[in-house]
């Protein structure tokens, strides 16, 4: 048996067995217990045919022939009974009860750890060492190609020269030229890594290995190091191939300088195999390593020099042409009505990756089958984007009207700031039907894929977060919690503005914390500074934040009309998409338009007048 695995499973397996099968064994062999008042009640009555002592244990024969144990506090006091009732006594002056108990407690454990010392010595040692079989054998099934890749064609361009090195490696060698030996693929998940590497093995149809990172990974000394080997022997025997390990940092990481113990040694060992290995290819070796990685930042430098991993190719999240060709590729795979517009779908899922594009195309398909339809239509596309992007609608929690009021102004705060200010992504949509952990969410989407920022977008941005708190203050006087997640926000943006981006007069274009190549959403590593710098930091952040809260109160004091008109239309309708709110936005602004006219002409009208003819002259 050569597998480590079976191995184990075997023999825990067969000690299990030989364990439950000595227990049964004891079980059915030994009488059964009998109190020692009722052995006296037996003895009085005449009923005890023969005993026999093992130190204070007695077992025992009644005149039916059943046989019974029991336990003598004193056995020289029992003694003249058993003479006076002619019992038949015989004995053993040697107490074995303890010995058995021992023996029956360390059973388990002597064969647990005969296995382990054969498995570690025998079995682990010809698994690993001499196996003759491999655990490794290229990839058979659904043949993927670049047209199931979509939304990253330059990273396709790039790796098409790979294809064409492994169908015609003989155009490039006759002129000199060396293909890469490895290429790293670097980007954030669910950006289509491991899908790009097997669709170049399907596109040049050769062998194709695939191993995670993680798999490498053993309690074992030796057993990384050795699955590398025999990974690159297998790749060697099936040459043009690709091997492609998923998830590299797991044993790419950067070595540590000094010394290190446990699992981090026998990952270095796994990583230098692997370097070894990557070195040993020959020009006649039609072998090309692929590997993936979120985390390119930690990844040891011999790892990413040339002749290891020549090349880097980084997949960036779609834009919107790249958004609609992948939803044109997943949609294939759907029944959709006739009239699908999918660029507007693509238009308003900014930030998505390719795996949450196909993780969007499957709710909405999921949705349409439960509400029983013929086929999926923007209806159901846009419920599954709320669920993904907001989270489930908890409709069942109760939440009590002064609470759905706040949360119906706090919302509004967010949404009239948006309206008000310039520079903004437009609203989308706003709720105060609680979704996910929040109790309402405004939600705002670009018409068109950012690269940069200005410092007016960013200070925007931080004003309509604190819009909500603004609205809170403003309308009831006083703060709750529910503001946490917009301060948070608020303060990220600020931390990055100033001390990342250099958009701060007082500090400077100075970076106090580096951002890196984390595709994880991790946030940057700060640079060291002086005490004085950081209380000027906190000082700058304390300011921008108090400036863009001051602003959205200003905003929402000189629009409070609108703010106590917008939160009743929350309260009504609880959802209200953009063009909902454009209604009721429209409205004000001709309230106000036939206020100030009414103003002009010197005349003096409540507000209530002024509604009544905004409604009589929409």
């Amino acid at each position: 048996m050569r597998n480590p695995v079976q191995l184990g499973l075997w023999l825990l397996t067969l000690t299990a067995v030989v364990v439950f099968g000595y227990n049964v064994y004891l079980r059915e062999t030994t009488p059964p217990q009998r109190s020692y008042t009722e052995f006296l009640a037996d003895l009085q009555q005449k009923s005890i045919g023969s005993v026999h002592f093992q130190g204070q244990m007695l077992t025992g024969t009644d005149s039916g022939g059943r046989t019974f144990t029991t336990f003598v506090p004193d056995p020289a006091v029992l003694a003249p009974l058993l003479i006076e009732q002619q019992v038949v006594i015989t004995g053993e002056p040697v107490d074995l009860s303890a010995g058995a108990d021992l023996f029956k407690t360390l059973l388990p454990l002597v064969l647990i750890l005969g296995g382990w010392l054969i498995f570690s010595k025998k079995s682990f040692k010809s698994d690993f060492a001499s196996a003759k079989g491999s655990r490794f054998t290229p990839i058979k099934g659904e043949r993927v190609t670049f047209a199931d890749v979509a939304g990253i064609i330059e990273a396709k361009e790039e790796l098409q020269e790979i294809v064409e090195f492994l169908k015609t490696p003989e155009k490039y060698s006759r002129l000199g030229g060396r293909i890469p030996k490895g290429v790293l693929l670097q980007g954030a998940p669910g950006t289509g890594k491991t899908l790009l590497a097997k669709a170049i093995a399907g596109e040049a149809s050769v062998a194709f290995f695939s191993i995670g990172g993680s798999d490498f990974v053993e309690i074992f000394a030796g057993v990384g190091a050795s699955r590398v080997r025999e990974l690159f022997a297998e790749a060697k025997k099936s040459t043009p191939c690709l091997i492609f390990i998923d998830e590299i940092d797991a044993i790419g990481g950067r070595r540590s300088g000094g010394q290190s113990g446990g699992s981090s040694d026998e990952r270095e060992q796994t990583l230098n195999a692997l370097l070894v290995e990557m070195d040993g290819f020959g020009t006649e070796d039609t072998v090309i390593m692929i590997a993936a990685t979120n985390r390119p930042d930690i990844l040891d430098p011999a790892l990413l020099r040339p002749g290891r991993f020549d090349r880097r190719i980084t997949l960036s999240l779609p834009d919107v042409k790249g958004r609609l060709k992948i939803l044109e590729v997943h949609a294939q795979k759907i029944v959709t009505v006739p009239a699908m517009d999918l660029a507007a779908i693509a238009r308003s899922i900014p930030g998505f990756s390719g795996a949450e594009i196909a993780n969007l195309v499957n709710e909405a398909a999921l949705n349409a089958a439960r509400h029983n339809k013929e086929a999926v239509d923007m209806a159901d596309f846009e419920e599954a984007k709320d669920k993904i992007v907001m989270g489930l609608e908890r409709r069942s929690i109760v939440v009590s009207e002064q609470d759905r009021r706040l949360t119906a102004y706090h919302e509004a705060g967010h949404a009239i700031v948006g309206l008000m200010l310039e520079e903004t992504d437009p609203l989308h949509k706003i709720t105060i039907i609680p979704r996910g952990r929040a109790m309402g969410l405004t939600q705002q989407v670009a018409l068109d894929d950012r690269m940069t920022y200005s410092r007016e977008y960013l200070l925007n941005r931080i004003a309509i977060l604190m819009g909500g708190r603004a609205a809170e203050s403003l309308v009831f006087g006083r703060l709750t919690t529910g503001a946490s997640n917009d301060i948070e926000q608020a303060t990220e943006i600020a931390t990055r503005l100033i001390c990342e981006w250099g958009m701060s007069p007082a500090i400077g274009p100075i970076a106090y914390r580096r951002s890196g190549e984390n595709f994880l959403g991790e946030g940057g590593q700060s640079k060291a500074h002086s005490e004085m710098i950081a209380q000027a930091i906190d000082a700058e952040i304390k300011q921008v934040i108090g400036s863009c809260h001051d602003q959205a109160l200003g905003l929402l004091k000189k629009h409070n009309r609108f703010l106590h008109q917008f939160a009743e239309a929350l309260l009504l309708h609880e959802t209200m998409d953009a063009e909902e709110v454009d209604i009721v936005y429209r409205r004000y602004l001709k309230q106000r338009e036939i206020e100030r006219l009414f103003t002009d002409n010197g005349e003096q009208h409540d507000s209530q007048t002024f509604e009544q003819h905004a409604e009589d002259h929409p």
